[in-house]
Order: structure tokens, then C-alpha cells, then sequence
């Protein structure tokens, strides 16, 4: 009953944001969301139009004034602004009617400087993380 009420507060999710796919994983739940890692944005004002499959199939299908945008690049954050819409509508998809933000986990490759690892942790945080905390990849798998 306790953890009913407190469910509405906020949710634990872990994120691995991935090149190709990202995968949102929710704690009681499982994985809940696959999605592509790609935004349409609106080139004129930067305004995300889609994300995920919908951005996807958008690709070489829309007039000059929409892109599709890959916003990681070999596992690290290529275009910060872009990762943040991104991760803001997964978080928003998942933890939808709820009074706390989440705390957020996500996994990096193993390899990224402590720079890309701040950089994924503040673009978790803006897109509305209550605490984001980072894990590599070989030690996600290690767990499990």
C-alpha cells in the first residue's frame, strides 16, 4: 500500500541511450519504451516535431525546412540541445501524471571522458531528471 502511494511521486528509470535505439526501463515494469535515437526538428526554431519511430520514417521524406537528427555519435552526445528534447519526451511518455520528477540512471560506453559523462548527466537533468547518475556499459551488463 506505501508503495502505492508513493508511485505517484516518481519513477526510477534507466535509460540506455544508445547510436541506433534507446531503451527506457522502468523499475515493476520492465523495459517500456525501444525507440530510435532521432529527432525532426524544425530547422527555422529548433522545435522538436518527432522523436523516435515517428522521426524515423520521417527521414528523406520531409521539405528543407525539417531534419532528422541523430543526437549521439559513437555512444557520446553529438548535439546536446537535441539529446535533451529527446530524453525530455521519453521521460514525459513514461512519467506521465506524476507529482516528482524521476531519478534516472543511465548507461555510457565505458570509454567516454568525464566530460561527456557531465554532459549526459546535465542533459538528463534538464530534461527534468530529479538526480541522473551515469553507469558503463560493461557494468550495466554485469548486473544485468
Amino acid at each position: 500500500m506505501v508503495d502505492g502511494r508513493f508511485s505517484l511521486l516518481g519513477r526510477d528509470m534507466a535509460v540506455d541511450l544508445g547510436t541506433a535505439n534507446t531503451l527506457v526501463y522502468v523499475r515493476g515494469r520492465g523495459i517500456i519504451l525501444n525507440e530510435p535515437s532521432v529527432v525532426a526538428v524544425d530547422v527555422k526554431d529548433g522545435k522538436p516535431l518527432a522523436v523516435g519511430a515517428e522521426a524515423k520514417r520521417m527521414i528523406g521524406r520531409t521539405p528543407s525546412n525539417i531534419q532528422a537528427i541523430r543526437p549521439l555519435k559513437d555512444g557520446v552526445i553529438a548535439d546536446f540541445e537535441i539529446c535533451e528534447k529527446m530524453l525530455r519526451y521519453f521521460i514525459h511518455r513514461v512519467h506521465q501524471r506524476r507529482f516528482a520528477k524521476p531519478r534516472m540512471v543511465i548507461c555510457v560506453p565505458s570509454g567516454i571522458t568525464g566530460v561527456e559523462q557531465r554532459a549526459v548527466m546535465e542533459a538528463a537533468e534538464f530534461a527534468g531528471a530529479r538526480k541522473a547518475y551515469i553507469i558503463e556499459e560493461p557494468m550495466a551488463a554485469a548486473i544485468g
